[in-house]
Formats: structure tokens, C-alpha cells, sequence
């Protein structure tokens, strides 16, 4: 049993320790890639796969997202009175939290599962080595252009969630529960700030560079055969959703310090 915990151990640090280089691997390149031409089409191509056929399905999510939260939240401020700052709650909730948190989920389930299965399957076939055996880093050529679009494309992403959100809850309050619109957006734009915005879009720099890091990962490391392939896309997709909820917490700590410190002090001048 404790050899056991102890080989465990051992195998999850090699683990970490191979992720990290690979992290790091991955940095250099891109970095490298966005002065070198030549891999500009590479980032294109996979910029219109990861952001602009992910479009409809984001913007599908924020728009429900919006909705639900009207709906749910209606009885409980119309019970106080206060039905008019819905606008305020529904906003605030979709720009800073869940139109980041969710539409990243959304990415991960599609753009993850994508890349780890199409990485995962040019390893189990060897093209990966090929590709290596002719003198191309594999890195900058495969997991870089996938890794910058992600990383450039999932704060407008979460943009268009947000305001697709925005929409569907200004739909529900106002043509639904007859909510006037004039004190909808009145309180909505006297609550929401621009901070509030600048974090949810800041976040999916950091949310967009976990989904592409963990997929791209999984799918060089995965096992032959489907089920190496299939295991590995589930495996991305549960650490990437993992990593979106850590990342989600610790940005919040500290975006929440930094503007106790610096943003308050700011507005009060």
C-alpha cells in the first residue's frame, strides 16, 4: 500500500515536471512565432477554428445564461421592492463571473477535446515524429499556433458571451416580466464599472492559455490505440475544467486586492 502511495507520488511529480518543461517549451515558441512570418498562416488557420466557429455556441450559452439568471432572481427582488436594479445583478454576475467561467467551460468541452484528439491522434500515427525526423520543431510548428489563438481569442470570445448575456437578461426583465427599461439600464450602468469588465476579459487570457496548454499536453503524451486517444480527451477536459475553476479563484483574490488598493483610491480621487 505505501509502496504503492509512494510510486503514485513519484509518477505525479514526473508528471508536473514534464508538463512544466513542456510549458515552458511552449512559451519560447510562441514567442518565437510571433516575429517569424513564416507561421503566420498556421495562426490564422487555427484562428478561425478555435474563435469564429466557436462563435454560435458562445453566444448561445451567454444569451441562456442571462436569461436563467433573470428568471431565478426576479421573485427574490421583487419580493424587497427592488425588481428595478435586476439589471445590476444579472450584469455583474455575467461580465465578471459567469460569462467568463462558462464560456471558457464551453471552449474547453469543444476547442479541448478538439485539439487533444487531433494532437493525440498524429502521435499514436507517428506524425508527430515525422514531423520531428524532418528537422521541424514539433512544438512551434503544431502546439504554438494553437496555443496564440486560444490565448488571443477567448477574451473576445468571452466579449461576445457577455454580451449575448446582457441581451438575453435585458430580454427576460423587460419584454417578459415588464420590467421598465429606461431603470433597467439606469441602474445597470450606475452598478457594472469598467473594472468589472477589465477583469472578466482579463481572465480569458489566462483561461484560453490553460485550455490550449493541457489539450496540446495530453494529446503529445497520450497512450496508442482509440482508447489512448479517447482517455486523453477526457483527461484534458476534466484538468482544463479544474484549472479553469483554481485559476477563477485565485484571479479573483487577486484582482479583488488589487482593487482595494489601487482602483477605489482611484475613483474616490
Amino acid at each position: 500500500m505505501i509502496e504503492a502511495l509512494g510510486v503514485k507520488a513519484i509518477e505525479d511529480v514526473g508528471n508536473v515536471g514534464r508538463f512544466a518543461r513542456f510549458v515552458w517549451r511552449t512559451i519560447i515558441a510562441s514567442a518565437r512565432s510571433c516575429v517569424r512570418t513564416d507561421t503566420y498562416p498556421l495562426i490564422w488557420a487555427q484562428m478561425n477554428i478555435i474563435g469564429v466557429r466557436s462563435v454560435p455556441v458562445i453566444m448561445i450559452t451567454g444569451a441562456f445564461v442571462g436569461m436563467t439568471l433573470a428568471i431565478q432572481a426576479y421573485d427574490q427582488l421583487a419580493g424587497m421592492g427592488l425588481e428595478e436594479h435586476l439589471g445590476v445583478l444579472i450584469n455583474i454576475s455575467v461580465v465578471k463571473e459567469l460569462g467568463p467561467v462558462l464560456a471558457a467551460v464551453m471552449l474547453a468541452g469543444r476547442i479541448g477535446g478538439a485539439l487533444t484528439a487531433e494532437l493525440g491522434t498524429m502521435n499514436v500515427t507517428e506524425q508527430i515524429d515525422a514531423v520531428r525526423s524532418m528537422g521541424t520543431n514539433p512544438i512551434r510548428y503544431l502546439v504554438a499556433p494553437r496555443v496564440l489563438a486560444c490565448l488571443l481569442l477567448t477574451p473576445f470570445l468571452i466579449i461576445y458571451a457577455d454580451l449575448l448575456g446582457i441581451l438575453g437578461g435585458y430580454f427576460v426583465s423587460v419584454i417578459q416580466l415588464g420590467i421598465n427599461a429606461r431603470a433597467y439600464w439606469s441602474f445597470s450602468a450606475s452598478g457594472v464599472e469598467l473594472w468589472d469588465v477589465i477583469v472578466g476579459v482579463v481572465k480569458g487570457f489566462f483561461f484560453g492559455a490553460a485550455i490550449a496548454a493541457i489539450s496540446c499536453y495530453k494529446g503529445f503524451t497520450c497512450r496508442e490505440g482509440a482508447h489512448g486517444v479517447g482517455q486523453a480527451c477526457t483527461e484534458a477536459f476534466v484538468a482544463s475544467f479544474i484549472s479553469i475553476l483554481a485559476l477563477d479563484f485565485a484571479l479573483a483574490v487577486i484582482f479583488k486586492a488589487i482593487y482595494n488598493t489601487f482602483w477605489s483610491i482611484k475613483s474616490l480621487v
